[in-house]
């Protein structure tokens, strides 16, 4: 799965790369960005759509599905003229890819019996989108240096590529049993109405949108600081690479150490590191001390992110991980969505406001964490 997961990110060009091109062809930057929102909306609903189908209709042909149709669709941008065209297939674009993301997490938690096991297969999956998406990064830009039809016709073969290669490797396998059911929640069939019914899901989801926002204002919040203390762009994107270095060096490690220790305590500080590294944000004034910061909040990102995939696994009935990693998906694209939108306008207001948001949002996103006061009184 994981090197299905390498090549789809390597090829995966358009998010990054449509707000230049659309420019580039004369578009506004208002035009871009509606673009981009509709994009974001797909997303939300194809998460939502790739849940119902990786329990439904299974992990490999969902994965298939979403890699096929998303190949078709992104070989016709370059030849699309009208906006409206172009916003309805980019729009349908946003929903294809996301189909597979469901089903690929599903994947990880059927072919693993134990919650370590879970922890390192999630690890090595994140790693290697990690790795793809840096690859992808340097090989998009030189491709749209020549040609932008050519990025996309690259974009649509990667993915063509990744549903021919889980087609032909991967074979559905039945889920395996979790360490420690919980009581309450059935393990029969049913859609997100009885997903929902779940209070400790809802609880993780809330969090999961309250720790994507705090994070993605590491492309909102900090680069406009870095732009108000006269630091520039080159600043901000060392800073950014020196996060990308540490995530890809030390992350696997980091999830080894953090695994010996109960899942909900390791979030709970993840989610604080993210927030204070980013809330100090605002008071500091030079390279050294921002690049202290991102160390921070990379930290808390490295606890957080893999074990987050890794805990759902474990709170989810066999019959629902589709439904359950679909859920997760839609509070991750919420998350990430409104957060630039939100701290934009925060940050407009003054830069104080959104560091006295994102250090709240990183308190209440550590809060929704840690399991409920009578789940720990029953356990002990």
């Amino acid at each position: 799965m994981s090197v299905g997961i390498l090549v789809n990110k390597v090829g995966n060009f358009l998010p990054v790369f449509i707000v230049l091109y659309l420019t580039e062809r004369g578009y506004s930057a208002g035009a871009a960005g509606l673009v981009l929102g509709v994009s974001g909306l797909g997303s939300v609903l194809g998460n939502a759509i790739g849940g119902y189908l990786a329990d439904r209709l299974g992990r490999r042909w969902t994965i298939v599905l979403s890699g096929v149709t998303t190949a078709a669709l992104t070989a016709t941008v370059p030849y699309v003229g009208p906006l409206p065209v172009i916003v309805a297939v980019v729009g349908l674009i946003g929903v294809t890819s996301q189909i597979y993301r469901p089903a690929a997490a599903a994947v990880l938690v059927d072919a693993v019996a134990t919650n370590q096991e879970r922890l390192a297969a999630f690890a090595v999956f994140r790693f290697a989108m990690n790795i793809g998406a840096a690859l992808g990064g340097v090989i998009g830009g030189v491709l749209a240096s020549t040609s932008y039809a050519e990025l996309f016709l690259v974009n649509a073969a990667a993915c063509l590529l990744f549903g021919v290669v889980v087609a032909a490797l991967l074979r559905d396998g039945r889920p395996q049993p979790q360490d420690e059911p919980r009581s309450g929640v059935q393990a029969d069939k049913g859609g997100y109405r009885q997903a929902l019914a779940d209070r400790t899901l809802v609880r993780f989801l809330a969090m999961t949108v309250v720790a994507e926002f705090v994070y993605i204002q590491t492309t909102v919040g900090l680069p406009l600081h870095v732009s108000d203390i006269g630091l520039t762009a080159r600043d901000f994107g060392l800073l950014i690479g020196l996060n990308g270095l540490v995530v890809l060096v030390l992350e696997l490690p980091t999830t080894s150490l953090v695994s010996r220790y109960r899942p909900e305590y390791v979030l709970a500080i993840g989610n604080l590191l993210v927030g204070i590294g980013l809330a100090v944000t605002g008071v500091m004034t030079g390279m050294a001390l921002l690049a202290a910061t991102v160390l921070v909040w990379t930290l808390g990102e490295m606890m957080y992110s893999s074990v987050a995939a890794a805990h759902l696994g474990t709170l989810t009935p066999p019959l629902l991980v589709g439904r359950y990693q679909g859920l997760y998906g839609v509070a991750y694209t919420i998350g990430t969505g409104a957060g630039p939108l939100i701290g934009g306008a925060v940050y407009a207001i003054g830069p104080w406001a959104l560091w006295l948001l994102i250090a709240a949002a990183g308190l209440l996103s550590a809060q929704l964490c840690l399991p409920r006061r009578h789940t720990v009184l029953r356990a002990t």
